[in-house]
């Protein structure tokens, strides 16, 4: 007790300001929480209270620690737009609350901190003065640098303790809003923004009859006897087939053509990716830890990703964005564009007795995926233009669909803004979702440490005359945006029911004819 009331008296000495409370988390990919928020007194001007579609301006806020401590209000109304659980509501002012208390205890640390290291050279001081040296006085300053260096020790557990709640918590609040957003409950509300093609068009072509009934898609593959859904269900399960034939290579001809549009002309790189990630990986595009659910894991006797539970993919956005996690990339690379064929695994959860007829909701499929890495200041403009590239390939179909932007309802949890691209099937007689194209702002930048370097001004580097050594910008987060062109399995079903014709066979489309050997109608 002596001891303690010895330091106290000496932090009384002391005017020990705020600093920098950021030590970079060992895992760097858990969100950078001490590097967004890298001082302990940081705040920032309040959101203003201005209302867009029921909710207050993100402006340019992005969804940390920092945003959440001092903009809760405006975070909150966005998760009350998106109809948020109150768990996510709970947690952003947890969050908040929490980091009241962390910048007390890194006060407290550093005051702890300090003392220690007053009182070690105290006790370098009295052991140079040999002739003065007092053995009983060095004997106290060291009790009390190694008192002051154990309580130091104790906060920062309790800092430590506080740190992995926080990193808990905000892995599972969605990502803020873009301004454009609708505000709505569900998919009903989402707003129309274009209408491409005529639904009958391909009818008078294809010589429909007035009283000419369209079959489902499943119905016109098993007539061309390509369809063996029972043949898959008794090796695996509900929500597997199998395509053969003329069907399955139709399937391939599709997955070819878009490959083909996006790397010659979209400008897209192909990539070859692996199919089983890591856990980091997925916490990195957030489909984890929220929705494990969905996914296919990897039992660990059987594999695991560099120690970490092993997953297979749900779509190539997962593994492509991550091929630049805990990197920082030079804005002269930017934007990087990728592209890539792979199949895809979900569980499905939740979506028991949906869409149980068919190709639309399956354990595995087909689907060609955009990524695009960029910077914050081109990031909506590369959004609308990956947009059109995954329209582009509906309109060389001459398949009919209409664009949709997503309310605050409806939207995915990385989304700050998105695109529905929904094709016109005339056996279902409605439209269905066949692209999701989505601008995550740098939401998931933060949790895969995926950063850019910005370009040096002229005014930064001195100009040309400058004989100083040039400072280099500070990196800064990137931006990624990912979306479907397209899901290949869902594009199979719209030309199978667009192209079908009275007698049972199929019209091949004119831009997959080279890839189908010539072949232009499926008998």
């Amino acid at each position: 007790m002596a001891l303690l009331l010895a330091l106290s008296r000496q932090a009384t000495a002391w005017s020990t300001g705020r600093r920098a409370a950021a030590t970079q988390s060992v895992n760097s990919r858990r969100f950078i929480l001490r590097a967004a928020s890298t001082t302990a007194d940081a705040a920032s001007t309040p959101a203003s209270a201005e209302s867009i579609n029921g909710r207050i301006s993100r402006r340019s806020n992005s969804l940390d620690v920092k945003t959440i401590v001092a903009e809760t209000d405006m975070v909150l109304s966005h998760l009350k737009s998106r109809r948020a659980s109150k768990e996510a509501m709970d947690a952003a002012t947890t969050i908040a609350s929490l980091q009241s208390q962390r910048v007390s205890l890194i006060q407290q640390r550093d005051d702890w901190l300090n003392q220690r290291k007053e009182a070690s050279a105290k006790v370098g001081q009295l052991m140079r003065n040999k002739d003065d040296a007092n053995h009983d006085e060095i004997e106290t300053q060291k009790q009390l640098s190694n008192t002051a260096a154990e309580e130091a020790a104790k906060v920062e557990a309790e800092l430590d303790t506080i740190q992995s709640t926080m990193d808990g918590l905000l892995a599972g609040i969605p990502n803020l809003l873009d301004d454009v957003v609708p505000d709505g409950d569900d998919d009903t509300q989402n707003e129309v923004v274009l209408e491409w093609g005529d639904i009958e068009a391909l009818p008078k072509k294809l010589d429909w009859t007035e009283d000419f009934e369209p079959k489902w898609h499943d119905d016109v593959a098993a007539g061309l006897n390509g369809y063996q859904a029972e043949a898959a269900v008794k090796m695996s399960g509900a929500r597997f087939v199998s395509l053969s034939g003329s069907i399955a290579r139709l399937e391939r001809a599709l997955a070819m053509f878009f490959m083909d549009l996006h790397t010659t002309k979209h400008g897209y790189t192909e990539v070859s990716v692996p199919f089983v990630v890591g856990r980091s990986a997925l916490e990195g595009t957030s489909q984890l830890p929220k929705f494990q659910e969905d996914l296919f894991a990897i039992s660990p006797e059987s594999h695991t990703c560099n120690g970490e539970d092993a997953f297979l993919i749900p779509t190539a956005e997962v593994p492509l964005t991550n091929m630049h996690a805990d990197s920082i990339l030079e804005e002269a690379d930017l934007p990087i564009s990728y592209v890539a064929w792979t199949p895809c695994f979900r569980a499905e959860a939740g979506s028991y007795g949906r869409d149980t007829k068919g190709l639309i909701r399956m354990h595995q499929f087909h689907k060609v995926e955009l990524v695009k890495i960029t910077t914050p200041d081109t990031s909506d403009e590369q959004h609308e233009l990956l947009t059109t590239h995954a329209e582009a390939c509906l309109q060389a179909l001459e398949l009919p669909y209409r664009k949709v932007r997503l309310c605050s309802g409806d939207i995915g949890f990385a989304a700050r803004h998105c695109y529905d691209l929904e094709v016109w099937l005339p056996g279902a007689k409605e439209f269905r979702e066949i692209s999701s194209c989505s601008n995550t702002g740098d939401f998931q930048a933060r949790r895969m440490a995926l950063r850019y370097r910005p370009e040096a001004s002229e005014d930064e580097s001195g100009g040309t005359n400058n004989k100083k050594k040039q400072k280099k910008p500070k990196p800064e987060f990137c931006h990624s945006i990912n979306g479907s062109g397209l899901a290949v399995g869902r594009a199979l079903v719209a030309v199978l029911e667009n192209y079908q014709r009275p007698d049972g066979s199929v019209v091949v489309p004119e831009v997959l004819r080279p890839y189908m050997g010539g072949v232009d109608i499926l008998n």
